[in-house]
């Protein structure tokens, strides 16, 4: 079994929804940009059913460098996680 592609995502979406290719296309890309500034701006974005998109300030911390091993200095940073809701969690298992 394979992973879905972006075009198949486009052809299963537009048969369950009777939109064309082109108008789920452009709502996904609405979704995600939607999503990135709400995480951007309120820290967290969520999608009902699958989870949430949260805002993640990573303090500065030590590492090592896998190649020689020497110690560096890892500076702080933002980053963004999903979170998957309970509901889907027990959906997959």
């Amino acid at each position: 079994m394979s992973k879905l592609t972006k075009s198949q995502l486009l052809d299963v979406m537009a048969g369950e929804t009777g939109m064309s290719k082109k108008d789920v296309a452009s709502f996904l890309e609405k979704l995600a940009n939607l999503a990135l500034n709400e995480v951007k701006k309120n820290g967290e974005f969520v999608l009902p059913g699958l989870g949430k998109l949260v805002k993640i300030n990573r303090a500065a911390r030590m590492g090592r460098n896998p190649a020689t091993g020497e110690q560096i200095q890892i500076k702080a940073k933002t980053v963004v996680k999903f979170k998957v809701a309970k509901v889907a969690k027990q959906a997959v298992l």
